[in-house]
């Protein structure tokens, strides 16, 4: 057996145990239950969306500056 043909058995291998896991994501279901899952959607949306208003932001100062330095 060549190195080729063990790596790739042992990738194959590795996979098999790594889905042998069937409980599923327990706390994403504990909480929506809750009715938290909305409040995390919400903090997560805020943050994202800050982030891409700075970057925005961003180049269109480096912009502006790049412009003054071509004067």
């Amino acid at each position: 057996m060549n190195k080729r043909s063990l790596i790739l058995f042992l990738l194959s291998l590795s996979s098999f145990f790594a889905s042998a896991q069937d409980n599923g994501p327990q706390m994403a279901d504990g909480m929506r239950a809750d009715g938290k899952i909305y409040v995390v959607i919400g903090v997560l949306s805020i943050v994202f969306i800050s982030i891409v208003v700075f970057l925005i932001l961003q180049e269109r100062k480096i912009s502006r500056l790049e412009k003054q330095i071509k004067k």
